[in-house]
Order: C-alpha cells, then structure tokens, then sequence
C-alpha cells in the first residue's frame, strides 16, 4: 500500500482532534456531576453553582485556559428529543407588513388580492410577495399598486409613475428588511432568556426563523416571549450623579440583610473600577468610555483575584448593592473619586444581573429611589473583551409610567456616511406626530441622554447636542458598518410591525429525554455487540481487525460530531447504529474478495494486496451512491432528519477510511511480523462455496412476485389510503401518560366533547401511554391558542399538565411544504443516482435497472405501511421520519445493486467472447451472495436492535428500515439485474 506514512499521520492527528474536541464534553459533564453532588437534588443551588463558576476556567491545556461556559459551547449538542426543551418555527406575517406598508389601505382591489394570495400559498411554494403580485393582477389587470404604495414613507422610492413590478420589488425589499429584523430582535431575546446552547437560523427562501431551546420548561411563557411585537421605546434618562446618592443609600439600608445572597458574586470590588471620564455625544453611543473599567472586568473574574475569599464575603456583608453592582464611578489624575457622567449607574455580570433587580423591586429601595426611576440593562456588554453590562437609569414621565415616544413614529431609519468624514452613521425620520414630540423631548434634554430601548434593553443612549425639528435626526459615533446597520434595523423594528406566528412547534419533557437517551444507547450497545460477535464468529481473527476498524469509526464520528458542533439526537443515533452495520459492509466486501483470491491458490500477502485492490471500485461505487442519498436528506430534511443525515453522512466517510485504510496498516503489519491470519474457521470457511442459483431464468416468477404485492399495495392505496402524521396533514399531536392502562376509545370519545370533534387516539409505547392528534384551531393565528388546546386536553383528560411528555405542531402551510419538500427529495435522489450508475457503468440499462428496483423497494414499504396500518401494537406513520427511513432504503437498495452490478461488469470483462451471457451473470451473482447476505444479515440484526430497545419514537422508521433491507437485498438480486438482463438482449436485438 502507497502512502502508509500519509495514513498513519493522518490517522493520529484525526485521533488527537476528536480526543481533544471529546475532551470538552468530559470536563463539562464532571463538573456538572459536581454541582449536582453540592446542590443534593436542589435545582436552584445546581444552577447557582454552575453560574458561579460560568466565566472560571476549569479546564487547563497549558497553552489556553478555557472558562466552564466556553467547554459547554464546545461539548456535544444532545438534541431536543435527548435533553427536552421547545423546537419553534416562526413565519413572519408579511400579511400584516404589506398592510402596514399601505398604511391600512382600504382599497378593495388590494385587500382581496391579499386574501388570494393567503389562498394561493396554501398550495405553493412561490414566496407570499410573488404570490400577492400576482394575486393583484389577477384581480384588477388595470390596478396599479404605486397608487396604494405611494405614502409618505415610501415616496423616494415609490411615485405614481412606479409599474407594479418595481413597486414588487419595493415590498419584496422591505419583506427581506423585515424578516431580518425580526430575526435579529429574537435572537436578542433569545440570548436574554438564558438557555443554554439555543439555536436560532433563517430558513432560506421564507420568512421562517427555527428556535430550538433545550432544556426549557415554560412553553407558555417561551410563546409570549416569541410571539410579541417589538417594543421600541425612547426614554429621558437620570445622570449618574444624580442617582449615586439614592444607590449609597440602598446599599447601607441593606447592610447584614439575612435574605440577601450575595457571598457568592463574582464581580469586582468598586474600589477597583476605573472609568474614563469621556462622555456619550448625540451623535455616538460611547461604547469605548469604560476602556479602563473594561480591563478590570474582563481580567478580574473573581473577586479572590486580589483579596481571599473571606475577605470578599465581608465587603458583601458591609455593600450587599455593591458586591453585585459595581458603580459607575473613576478616579481622576488627583486621585479623586468622580461620578461618570451619562445615564450609566454601574455595572453587573450576566449572572447577577437578577440579584440587581430582586434589590431594586423591594419595596423598601423603591421607597428611596425617585418615583420616576427605572433601570435597564444595556443589551450587550460594554466590549467584547468585558462579560459586564450597564445599568441605565430611566426616568418615567407622567403618571401612566409609558416612554415619552414609541417606535412607531419612526417612518425610516437607514445607515448612511458621513458628509465629511465617511464614517457610519444612522439617519432617522419620523412622521408628524412624532417629530412634534421629538423636537419637545430633544430641547428639554439638551446635555442629557435618551434611551433607545428595544423590548426593555438599551441599544443605545445618545446625548442630545440642540434641538431637533423636523424629525430628522441624525446618530454619529464610532460605529462599525455592522453596528450603524443594527441600530437602523432596530430603530425600523417600530416603523413596520410584522408579527411573527407559531407554525410550527415540539415540545418535548426531560422526563421523555432521559427515556430516549436510555434507549439510544441499549440500542446502540446491543448492536454494536451483535456486530462484533458476528464478525468474529464468521472471520476469525480478521474479525478483531474489523472490530477493532468499527471502534475507531464511531470514535471518529462522535469527534467529528463535536468538532463541527452538531445535534446529537435519537435519529441521529439511529444514524449511528446504522453506520455501525453498514461500516463492516466495506471489510465483508474486502474479506470475501481475500477469501476468493486465497481459494484460487494465492499466498497471504497477495492475497490482501489482490483482495484490497479488487473490493476498491465496489466499495467507493455503494458508499458514493449512499453518500449521495444523505446529502439529498441534509439539504431536504430539517430539525431531527438533519441529525440523522449527519451522522450517516460523517458515518460514510469515517468508515470508509477506517475499512479501507486502517484495517489494511494492521494486516500489512501482521504479514511483516510473519503472524497468522485467518479470515474463516470451520463453521464459515465452506459457506457459500457452492451456492449455484440461477437467478436470471427464474426471473418472470420475481416479476410476477414483485407485481401482485404492488398491485395489492396499490388498492390499498386507494382503499385504505396511509396513516398520515401530524407532519404532512398539520395538527397538534400530544403525548399522554397515564397513572394506569386506559382505553383509547373512551379518551377519544372524552375528548370530542371538548374539542367539538373526535380526535385520532393511538396506544404508544405502553397501555398506559396514548398519542392524541387533533386539528382543533390548527388555523387560528390567535397567540393563546396553543394555550387553549393544551388546557382543553387537560380538562377533557382530566390530568395533570406534567403527563403530558411532550407535544408538536404543525400549521397548515408548513405540512404541505414538508408534503412538497419531501417528494421532491425522493425524486431528487433517484435522478442523482440514475445519472451516477450511468457515469460509472456507461450503460443506461444499469441505470434502467437500478432506477426500477429502487421504485420497486418504494413501492413495497408504502404497500407494507398501507396495509399494516392499524393491524400492528406500533404507530405506521407517513411522515418526516418515514421519508428519511424511503430515502435511506434508497440509499442501502443502490449500495448492494452497485456492488452486483460492479461483480457483473467485472465478469462480462473476462468472459464478453461469451455468446450466452446468463450463466457469466448468474455466476456473478453468486460470487456476490456471501457478501449480500452477510452485510444484510449484520444491518438487519442492528436494526432489530433499534427496532426493540430504540423506543417508540422511531419504532415506525426503524421498522420501515428493516422491511427496506429485506426488500432492497431481494430487489438487487431478483430485480435490477434481470432488468438489465431482459434490456440488454432487447438492445442487442435491435
């Protein structure tokens, strides 16, 4: 073998990346075992523990310190249906933007153009804008929109002369700006809500945004936080000096308080803070003032950092205030304490952010404080280098306690340069009414602040330099292009509000996780012991090479799943253990192929070499064409057949290199050093050995075979049709746990007087366990109502909310995309792999024969879960998971054609003077058979494992996965072949 230095560099520094990046998640999970041994079952002493030493390091490799909160960014993700928590898919109402953007128009034309396009795109997959523009001209041809559009706001970019495809792409613009918006305000909100490792990203080509929260426990209050509009304000604002004394007041007034728990706050001593004396600007948000204040912060992350602990527990006991808040003041060139000047009152880590406001909502500090004040967090803290964040003090006009000017005067804010200077800076226009009270507001806080604050977090507080008439207001300052084109898009989040509506969401309870975690890994376990005992039994000692290959591969794939900081989830285990079965697929390949070369006289050493080189091309040929599948599963599949697709594409490729490269260094080595090998015994040294099956004359009784159990899977199709999941029909599934085995047509029958309607009820799992599904208002777009439903089910069942385990939702829209999206992935994956057997064998009756066998595999699990359905103790649902488990079939079905066809290509090259080619095909058919059956059997015996201990979840994708091994192995030999057989001879004749 060439290159073995190559390999074995490459081998060790794979090995060194994964145990370096495994290594977070060992640290992480030990000293979380820590805090849960301090805390003794008590979750707000875990917490509090872990929030402790969040910014510590914990973790010393020498040449870097990492903190507690960077090793839990870079352990493995468990996925929502591990861990628990809430998945959320939001769509922008581009409705209620395009409406505003009219300013309400009533136009009859445009409002019936707006509920045929709400129509249209039930049954489209063209965006809502495109939709509308034709949805308009369908309505009225003659119509034009720039007399709608045409307003105050719009008119630099919308005239009466404007066509209604420039007025389009004016809307589609601003539908862009929008989505972009609202997704950036809920990433903001999301980062405040303080779960760990959240997950926010834009679904490209809609106005969708996917939210996962592991671990959270409050769907409702999570819905209410998602699902409200922007709240953008602007405040008056208290100078620091004025507030410092009410502050000093507080912290002695709460000095040796018992209920106060401080002791364990790490910020600085205020002693130690140091603040430049440079003040904010009109024109700048002076995020750079703190500089020398920052340092300190970012440096000191104890506060043992120069005092001991103890010494540190007394200065909390003496400033309960400032032990968590560290004052906004600095020392000048003399010496001299001096307040900094602005609205900034002092300075908080994240994590004592909540003792600040339990301080100030105490009705004793509120009796000191200004009736007026209020105090909020900055939105970020003062630098990257710095954990801090700023308290701003807020001071409320009037007696209703509301902002002096709301976001919705705002009518445009942009990024622009300056005239003299190129910098960033943000432009800002409001309407009338607006710029009346912006002139008012501005001349009364000339040389004070005002506060932009974005649902009751500070982005900015500029101070006011004059006057301002007009509404035309201008924000310099030291921006980069990033941080002006933010401010803009958060000061335009008042101007054009665009709801965002739940259409999707899962709801899964840690209870269900720590189940499904159980679970993955007894299957997990169980099959990768069956695949050892199996490869050993069968291959003797060459087993142990195998195995000891296998080991390596999910090693490597739980090493590339941190390192790319992937979702580790239960199909993604699924994923795992099939590439488990499937990684020996490539030793099975290459260890028959030795066994033949040694059967034909050849010693041990060419043997390996003639083996290795003979099983390349199959091995590079199935793994291609699978590899090919996952990647159609990643690009098409979202949220858990993601995860599954991951880690079977990492699987391919690990195993690829694992089989093939290390497997062969331990051989090599093993012939140098002159010791046995062995590749069967007894038991399995004649298997196989004169099998003769004359597949191709037996062909017409396949066909015949294969077509009456279509055609009676095709009458089942129409007859009974298929058990559609809540993914392409939408609806509300519910998980339900009962103390005690119940009766799924009682809880069906109490439910329909609830919600007005029978619901479908499944037993799932056990007697005690029942799946609920129902459309009751699917298509309301109230914001309480994901509430309602859920507390219907509770008084129709008459439970306690905790048995329900978990929950998910699917709108209307959403189940016909997912309906959509995932025929096009099927179809997708079967033109890729038509054209790849076409490239590779140069004869389009491979492709031919391949193509009909993979819609045969297809057409026998639809058949098989239209007529099981209701007649099996498991769900046999049509859904997301059952097109991962199609297209995996695919995936598996074309690996073992391919590797028949390979052998067949190989024989009709030596034997092609031949006039009669059947027997050449048959004999290589046989030739394949070890290896069919072999590789068969080890996936088949991994997916029972899956199929009995991987739980109920994926019972009905493990379960259409088995009946796809079975059907797909039968398919290669009895079906794609005599299909090229039969299209050959016609191709001959001709």
């Amino acid at each position: 073998m060439q290159s073995k230095g190559a390999i074995k560099f490459f081998a060790i520094a794979l090995t060194l990346i994964c145990i370096f990046q495994l290594s977070f998640t060992y640290i992480t999970k030990r000293h979380e075992n820590k805090a849960r041994e301090y805390a003794n079952g008590d979750p707000s002493l875990e917490k509090a523990y872990l929030d402790s030493i969040a910014d510590l390091p914990i973790y010393n490799l020498g040449f870097k310190n990492y903190t507690y909160r960077e090793c839990q960014e870079r352990e493995i993700n468990l996925g929502l249906d591990l861990k628990g928590g809430m998945n959320v898919t939001l769509e922008v109402s581009v409705v209620e933007m395009i409406k505003s953007m009219s300013n309400n128009s009533k136009d009859s034309t445009f409002n019936k153009a707006l509920a045929l396009a709400s129509e249209m795109e039930k049954s489209s997959q063209e965006d809502y804008v495109t939709l509308f523009g034709k949805a308009f001209t369908a309505t009225d041809p003659n119509a034009k929109l720039a007399a709608i559009f045409n307003t105050r706001e719009l008119q630099d970019r919308v005239t009466f002369n404007s066509t209604n495809d420039e007025v389009i792409e004016v809307i589609r613009a601003e539908a862009e700006s929008a989505i972009e918006r609202s997704f950036n305000i809920l990433r903001t909100r999301i980062d405040k809500f303080g779960v760990t490792q959240p997950n926010i990203q834009r679904l490209e080509n809609s106005g969708r945004i996917l939210i996962e929260l592991p671990g959270v426990k409050e769907p409702e209050r999570v819905r209410k936080l998602l699902q409200g509009t922007a709240q953008l304000e602007f405040w008056e604002t208290y100078n620091n000096s004025e507030i410092f004394d009410k502050l000093s007041s507080v912290n002695s007034m709460l000095k040796g308080d018992s209920k106060l728990n401080v002791k364990d706050s790490l910020t600085v001593k205020s002693d130690s803070v140091i603040a430049s004396s440079a003040g904010d600007s009109l024109t700048k948000t002076d995020s750079s003032a703190q500089t020398g204040l920052l340092e300190k912060l970012g440096s000191d992350t104890s506060a043992a950092s120069d005092t001991s602990a103890q010494s540190f527990e007394q200065f909390a006991l003496e400033n309960p205030l400032f032990a968590v808040l560290t004052p906004a003041i600095y020392q000048d060139e003399t010496g001299q304490s001096q307040y900094r000047p602005g609205p900034v009152i002092g300075y908080a880590l994240p994590k004592d952010t909540a003792k600040v406001n339990a301080i100030f909502a105490r009705k004793e500090v509120l009796s000191i404080l200004p009736r007026d004040f209020k105090a909020y967090w900055s939105v970020k803290p003062v630098s990257a280098e710095s954990k801090a964040l700023e308290l701003i003090a807020i001071k409320t006009p009037g007696l209703d306690g509301k902002a002096t000017l709301g976001g919705d005067v705002i009518s445009d804010a942009r990024l622009q340069f300056g005239q003299f200077n190129n910098q960033p800076e943000i432009s800002m226009s409001m309407n009338p009414e607006g710029a009346k009270i912006w002139k008012r507001l501005t001349g009364e806080n000339i040389g004070r602040s005002v506060a932009i604050v974005l649902d009751n977090y500070v982005y900015s507080f500029p101070t006011v330099q004059g006057e301002i008439a007009g509404g035309n207001s201008s924000i310099t300052g030291q921006f980069t292009v990033k941080e002006a084109k933010d401010l803009a898009n958060i000061l335009k989040a008042g101007k054009l509000p665009a709801p965002a509506r739940i259409v999707e969401e899962a709801i899964v309870g840690p209870s269900l996780g720590k189940e499904a975690i159980q679970s993955g890994l007894m299957s997990f376990v169980i099959s990768l012991l069956l695949v050892l005992a199996f490869m050993v039994v069968y291959y003797s000692n060459a087993g142990w090479v195998a195995n000891l290959a296998l080991f390596a591969n999910v090693f490597f794939v739980f090493g590339v799943l941190a390192s790319l900081g992937a979702v580790l989830t239960l199909p993604g285990i699924a994923g795992i253990v099939l590439t488990i079965g499937m990684s020996v697929d490539a030793n099975i390949l290459i260890f028959e192929r030795i066994r033949e070369e040694l059967l034909n006289g050849k010693g041990m050493r060419l043997a390996i070499v003639d083996g290795y080189n003979h099983a390349y091309s199959s091995i590079i040929d199935s793994n291609v064409t699978t590899l090919l599948t996952g990647i159609v599963l990643f690009t098409f599949g979202t949220g858990p057949i993601q995860g599954f697709a991951t880690t079977l594409i990492i699987g391919i490729c690990t195993s690829m290199f694992a089989a093939i490269f290390l497997t062969r260094l331990v051989f090599d080595a093993r012939v140098a050093s002159n010791k046995e090998i062995k590749f069967s015994n007894r038991f399995s040294e004649g298997a196989f050995k004169n099998v003769n099956i004359d597949f191709i004359s037996k062909r017409k009784v396949f066909y015949a075979i294969s077509s009456i159990i279509i055609i009676i899977g095709i009458g089942s199709f129409f007859v009974r049709g298929f058990n559609m999941g809540v993914d392409f029909q939408g609806g509300r599934s519910y998980v339900v746990r009962f103390d005690q085995p119940v009766s799924t047509t009682q809880i069906r029958q109490d439910l329909a007087v609830v919600f007005g309607g029978s619901p479908e009820v499944k037993t799932f799992g056990g007697a005690d366990q029942v799946k609920i599904t129902t459309t009751y208002l699917i298509e309301s777009n109230d914001e309480e109502s994901d509430n309602i439903v859920a507390a219907k089910l509770v008084e129709g069942l008459k439970i306690d909310p905790t048995q329900i385990l978990s929950s998910q939702k699917v709108g209307p829209t959403i189940a016909h995309d997912i309906k959509i999206s995932a025929i096009y992935a099927v179809i997708f994956s079967l033109i890729i792999i038509f054209l790849y057997i076409l490239i590779r064998f140069k004869k389009w009756q491979f492709s031919l024969g391949a193509l009909v066998a993979l819609a045969h595999d297809v057409l026998l699990v639809l058949s098989a879960f239209s007529l099981l359905h209701g007649f099996v103790p498991f769900a046999l649902e049509i859904d997301q998971a059952f097109i991962a488990a199609i297209l995996t079939v695919i995936g598996y079905s074309i690996n073992d054609t391919v590797i028949v066809f390979d052998r067949i290509r190989e024989y009709l090259g030596i034997h092609h003077n031949k006039k009669d080619m059947q027997p050449v095909i048959n004999a290589a058919l046989n030739a394949t058979l070890a290896r069919t059956i072999n590789t068969s059997l080890t996936i088949f015996f991994v997916l029972l494992a899956i199929f009995i201990f991987g739980g109920e979840v994926i019972r009905g994708f493990s379960f259409a996965l088995l009946l796809g091994i079975v059907v797909g192995t039968y398919s290669s030999l009895c079906v794609a072949t005599p299909i090229v057989v039969d299209f050959m001879k016609e191709d001959k004749q001709a």
